[in-house]
């Protein structure tokens, strides 16, 4: 939509690192939960299988039931936690990598400061139409004194 773009907004790059370092602990337990959901998920599947090939004889009602409350906690957890990181105005991109992506503008182009948990700062960017494998690295002499990627 056309209104959305017009209230994105955009990082420079030492917004995104103070964002960043705020919200690394909340991306760690991010996916953590990811992780947790999908063994869960795993669990579950098998519970289902072996239910299949039982022909329903014998249902493990409570450990089923327990396994499904605790999904229904991670997933709200899981939820709780990417809305806190996207509330800044970042995009949790994969969960599994712990990717994030920080709106930007770079020599008058939208674009995405990149960032990887485990990385000690933000120091790639990719187009909007890119993604992980496009990334470049950030160069400082590329900004000039009116972008905000400085």
């Amino acid at each position: 939509m056309a209104g959305d773009e017009q209230d994105q907004k955009f990082f420079t790059l030492n917004a995104a690192e103070r964002a960043r370092r705020e919200l690394e602990p909340t991306l760690v337990e991010a996916v953590e939960l990811n992780a947790k959901l999908t063994k869960l998920d795993d669990a579950l599947g098998e519970v289902s299988q072996r239910i299949l090939l039982m022909g329903g004889v014998t249902i493990p009602h409570e450990k089923l039931a327990l396994v499904r409350a605790e999904r229904d906690r991670v997933v709200v957890a899981l939820r709780d936690a990417v809305e806190k990181i996207q509330s800044v105005g970042c995009l949790v991109k994969d969960l599994e990598k712990g990717l994030v992506d920080f709106p930007a503008r770079m020599n008058n182009q939208d674009v995405y400061l990149c960032w990887r948990l485990g990385e000690a700062r933000i120091r790639f960017w990719h187009r909007k139409d890119e993604g992980f494998a496009s990334r470049k690295p950030i160069d400082p002499n590329d900004a000039g004194p009116q972008d905000p990627v400085q």
